[in-house]
Order: structure tokens, then C-alpha cells, then sequence
């Protein structure tokens, strides 16, 4: 995600990442190249013009397309957002709800180490990337970071291990079982959240609707300069590329919203998200004892 102050207006005016001209650029090059055409033709071989009435109106329908397009995808990213802030909280609540119990027992250790491996697994599950489950494994057993490495969900297979962590307390008698009860509820909210990032990574925009606002984009914007150049002559090159950098932008901006666990510029920073879980949970670590002055 691009960090950037929204009071600022004019600093950001030349920025390229995160701006979308990248991704539309050849388009909007095109539709810039093909105004001349048409303006050259009209001007040295016939006339091509047309009344503006039907692109008068196709504008507005267009316009509220695009609307509902990022209106949409808006909210499948902060939607997201939610979800990854309930990942925040559920982990938090779980480390602090168990201290009480588990104390400094290893296994108090060995649930905030799998605590913190979850938000890692969890982005990587929903990136497609490499399995891992963070920088901070070594304490935990390497035989089942393996098997969670190798399992088929491995999101799910870390909730397991401290499912079975949990379990472990009460097998020890920690604590009654319907206290393990109430501390596996932040695992099961866990999952859900999981659940809900992996419904909307899975889920795209209905596939007519994405076509047909595509199709409905090139034509207005390659059919534009025959409405606009009995009027406007050769500045119809560049209303042509002006309304075609608007709509075509905000088009794009949809699309790289509307799955926001990616790493494109505009998707959430899983990443930054997931260190600083990890580092306030191990913060909770009991540290080694202090050693008194000979004074004190």
C-alpha cells in the first residue's frame, strides 16, 4: 500500500505508483492515436462527424457503471480491511486471555508462536505465494512445522496446532474445559475471518458484468472523437484523451481494489500487518529474570 499524507495535493501530482497510468497507459495512448486519425480523415478526406445526443447519453449510463464498478469493489476492500483488523484483535485476545492459565509454562510459548505463525499463513494462503509461516518458528517443534508447511490448508492446520495446544492445558489441568472452550473461541473467529478473506479472493465480479462495461468502455471512448470534432476540430485529441484517462482509470482502480490481498500498490499491507502481530504477541513472552543489584 502507497503511505501518503491526504493533505497534500500537489506533491503527489507526478507520482506514478499506485496511480494507475502504468496499467492504462497503452490503452489510453491508443484511443489518443485513434482521435488523430479520425481528425485528419475529417479534415483532408469526408466528413465523419455525428450529433453528440447518443454519446450525451451513453456518457451518463457509463458514468454510473464505473460508479457502481467502484462502489463495489470499495467495499470488498474495506471489507477486507475488517477482516484483517478481527485478525488482529483474535489474536491479541487469545495471547492475553490464556496468559492467566498457561503462565510461563512452554506452552503459553508455544500458542503465541503459532499465534503469530497464523497471520503469515493466512497471507500467503490468500496470495498464492510460498507457504511459510513467518521468521519466528525455530522454538516451535520442526516436525510440526513441516506438517503444517506440507498440509493442504496450512492456514487451517496452524489453527489446529493451537487448538491442540489448548487442549494440552486442559489435559494438564490448567484449567476446566469450559475455559478451553472460551479460549477456542478466538481460534473458531479466527477461521471465520479466514473464511471470509478466502470468500472474497474467490469470488470476482460477475464475468457480464466486467465484460460488458469493457465493451461498453471502447466503444464510447473509440466512437467519442466522430461526436466531438464537428465542434471541438483538432482539440478533440485531447478531450478524447481526457475522458478516456478518467473513465479508463477508474475502471483499473476497480480492478486492483476489488481483490485487496495482493501485493499491487493499492492492496492491503499484509505484510506490515502480519510483523506487527507478530511483534506484539512476542512481546508478551515472559523475558528471562532480571538479576537484582547486590544492593537492592
Amino acid at each position: 500500500m502507497v503511505e501518503y499524507d491526504p493533505h497534500r495535493w500537489w506533491s503527489y501530482f507526478h507520482y506514478l505508483r499506485g496511480s494507475m497510468v502504468k496499467e492504462i497507459v497503452g490503452r489510453v495512448l491508443l484511443c489518443l492515436v485513434w482521435a488523430a486519425a479520425v481528425v485528419g480523415f475529417h479534415h483532408h478526406v469526408r466528413d465523419v462527424g455525428v450529433p453528440p445526443t447518443v454519446h450525451t447519453l451513453a456518457g451518463i449510463s457509463l458514468s454510473l457503471l464505473l460508479v457502481f464498478r467502484t462502489n463495489a469493489s470499495y467495499d470488498r476492500f474495506w471489507e477486507g480491511r475488517k477482516l484483517w483488523g478481527g485478525i488482529v484483535n483474535e489474536t491479541r485476545n487469545l495471547v492475553r486471555a490464556s496468559e492467566p492459565f498457561l503462565g510461563r509454562t512452554p506452552l503459553y510459548a508455544a500458542l503465541v508462536h503459532w499465534t503469530a505463525a497464523f497471520p503469515f499463513a493466512t497471507a500467503a494462503w490468500l496470495r498464492g505465494q510460498q507457504r511459510h509461516l513467518g521468521p519466528h518458528t525455530a522454538p516451535l517443534p520442526s516436525q510440526e512445522v513441516a506438517d503444517a508447511l506440507k498440509a493442504q490448508h496450512v492456514p487451517l492446520t496452524v489453527a489446529r496446532r493451537m487448538t491442540a495446544v489448548l487442549d494440552e492445558g486442559r489435559r494438564q489441568g490448567l484449567y476446566p474445559e469450559y475455559v478451553q472452550m472460551q479460549l477456542d473461541q478466538n481460534v473458531q473467529q479466527l477461521i471465520d475471518y479466514l473464511g471470509g478473506c478466502e470468500r472474497i479472493h474467490r469470488t470476482p465480479m460477475p464475468f457480464a458484468y466486467m465484460v460488458h462495461l469493457r465493451r461498453a468502455l471502447i466503444l464510447y471512448c473509440f466512437t467519442l472523437p466522430f461526436a466531438l470534432v464537428d465542434s471541438f476540430g483538432w482539440v478533440t485529441v485531447l478531450a478524447t484523451f481526457i475522458v478516456a484517462y478518467v473513465f479508463f482509470g477508474i475502471e483499473e482502480i476497480g480492478v486492483e481494489i476489488e481483490d485487496p490481498f495482493g501485493t499491487d500498490d493499492n492492496d492491503l499491507p499484509l505484510d506490515t500487518i502480519c510483523q506487527n502481530i507478530q511483534s506484539n504477541l512476542l512481546a508478551l513472552l515472559p523475558g528471562p529474570p532480571s538479576r537484582e543489584s547486590p544492593g537492592a
